[in-house]
Formats: C-alpha cells, structure tokens, sequence
C-alpha cells in the first residue's frame, strides 16, 4: 500500500517560480510518454495534436480573494455558501468571535458567522456586490510558496486569457502558458477546444497530513460541464485535459456517467465533485494531459502519478529538477500520456 512517503521528492528552493516570464508561451514543456522523456517549450504542444482532438480547458476566472480586515486579520475566501457568505482561511481565526463586525479597507463590514477547523472563518459580506468589493479591496490569491505579496501585474497574469466565470482562490495554472493565437492554431490543427468549468478551493493548496491516504478528506469544488460540451466530448478522438481541475472535473464526470450506451466518456455533470484520484485509480475520460509540476507529498503529485505511472513521474521530476526547469504555479508544464494499465 503506497504511503504519503512514496510521493516525496528533493526540491531545491531555487526552481520554485516566485514570478512569470514575459511570454505565456515561452515556458519549457517536459513530454512524459512511458520511460520517454522530451525537453520541448509551450508552443511545441502544437506539433502533439491530431484532427479528432478535444483539448479541454478549465475557464474559472480567479477571484482577488485575499484582503485585510480590521487592519490585521488576511483572509482569503475560497468556498461560496451563497452570493454574499464564504469560508475563508485565516490565521489565527479563533480569536475572532461569532457575530464579530469587521471592516474593511473600503468601509464595507463584514460579519462572522462561525468557525471550523478545516474550513477556517464563516463570514457575511453587509453589502450588495461582494465581487466589485473585492475589486476594490481584494488582492489576487498568489499561492504561500511564492512568498510574496501579489503585485498589480498578477491581476492580469494570474488569469487565464480564456477566463471568464468568477468563482476560482487560485488560477488553473497549465492554461496560464496558452495565448489567443496559440488557442487558434489548436483550431487549425483539426482539434476543436471545449471550456468547461471547476471553480479551485481551498484543497488545492491544503498538505496531506495522514500518512494513510485513504483518510485524506478533500474539499468540495463546483464544476460543470453541460450537455453540449460533453456530446463533443464523447465524440473525441481523444481527450486532452489542460490542468489538473480540468483532469478532475472530466474524470468526475466519468465516473457520474451510468450510460455508457449514451455518454461514451463523460455525462453532463453541474455540482460539486471532491475526488480524490491516487494510483490504482482506472482513467476513464482523458487520455493526455497537461499541466505543471507539483509539490512533494501533494494531491496533484499523487493524480500525475496515478495518470502517468509513480517511478515514471519520478524519474521525470528528477530529470526536471537536473535541468532546472521551473517549478509550480508561474513556473513550466509537463505534457503527459497515461500510462498502459
């Protein structure tokens, strides 16, 4: 039985991206197919793509989610409850009483309403659009890793150029290499693009603190994707999944899926999907995938590792970290075919 130890790996402090390169498309890409590994860059996924191809991609828009209350309490919102209550993270939230009133930078208020060790701070926003209040107060949510604080240029390029729908704590970061004309040279190589939607919580960042896999609880995300999106879908010749959330929303689908005869892939599917995808997992929607490099002893490492093969994504991290590709959110991609059971 693998065990949280099995997903660890040596990274040097140095490889973790803090900032983007100028060009979205300028970031290395490492092909993982078996025990073949390639060095290739972003563009180059261009020359991967076959006619019949469903490259999908996830097009939740980031929220500025982080900002100050009271003056010296960050929070960070990253589950809806309904339009004007979240949850949010914050240190040392037990000190802040139910029914607190806090305020923030704009005068806006604020009002908590519970507490939970998992999910942090329940709070109530007293006003009538929380998103034009994050807009003036909120910061774009950079991942801790970073270590810095968010800057202006993050509001652009920690979004997707294909976003749209509000609603995600942390950016689909494999979609962040992809420009407008990358996107239409997809559309000339025969594939066609399908933008589904998972808004990314809280669970994205949270470390596995059991040893025992199975006792990992993973937070909620809403995702959907609608009829018409998974006819084209179904219709694939193959299903390339850009990320990880588009990874786990296809797969969620699947495995809502009980009519094979109708849905040869994915069934329509709007709700919330907690999956928690681990080696010995059977893939059912996506046959490639893209996405970047992950934290040791993560949940993202462990799906990669499940989609690609555990010594395979081993040796290619390895060799990532040999060659000083960049790690994590701003930082390179690794294009990968699942691996023959």
């Amino acid at each position: 039985m693998l065990t949280l130890s099995d997903f660890d790996f040596e990274l040097p402090s140095e490889l973790i991206a803090s900032h983007p390169l100028a060009q979205r498309d300028a970031s290395r890409m490492l092909v993982v197919d078996g025990q073949k590994i390639s060095d290739r860059h972003v563009r180059d996924f261009l020359e991967y793509i076959q006619p019949g191809d469903v490259v999908v991609f996830n097009n939740s828009r980031v929220i500025p989610a982080r900002f100050m209350a009271d003056g010296k309490h960050e929070i960070t919102l990253h589950t809806a409850v309904d339009d004007k209550t979240w949850w949010g993270l914050c240190k040392k939230f037990n000190k802040i009483p139910d029914d607190a009133i806090l305020t923030l930078d704009d005068g806006t208020e604020i009002k908590v309403l519970a507490h939970n060790d998992d999910s942090g701070i329940k709070v109530q926003f007293l006003c009538d659009d929380v998103f034009a209040v994050l807009d003036r107060v909120g910061k774009m949510p950079l991942p801790p890793y970073m270590k810095r604080e968010a800057e202006d240029a993050d509001r652009e390029r920690y979004q997707t150029v294909y976003s749209s729908p509000l609603g995600s704590m942390a950016a689909p970061t494999a979609g962040l290499h992809f420009t407008n004309e990358l996107l239409a040279e997809i559309k000339n190589r025969g594939a066609e693009i399908v933008n589904i939607t998972l808004h990314v919580g809280a669970g994205t960042w949270l470390p596995v603190k059991t040893d025992d896999l199975s006792q990992h609880k993973m937070h909620s995300e809403w995702g959907c994707i609608s009829d018409a999106q998974a006819q084209v879908i179904n219709a694939a010749k193959r299903v390339i999944a850009v990320g990880t959330t588009s990874m786990r929303l296809l797969e969620s689908a699947a495995m809502n899926n009980s009519n094979s005869a109708k849905y040869a892939r994915v069934a329509p599917f709007c709700q919330t999907t907690d999956i928690f995808i681990t080696p010995g997992y059977k893939f059912r929607a996506v046959d490639v995938l893209l996405t970047n490099f992950h934290l040791p002893k993560s949940t993202l490492f462990m799906l990669v590792s499940a989609f690609a093969g555990l010594p395979e994504m081993k040796a290619a991290y390895l060799h990532a970290v040999a060659q000083q590709y960049r790690f994590f959110s701003y930082g390179d991609c690794c294009l990968l075919f699942k691996k023959d059971a």
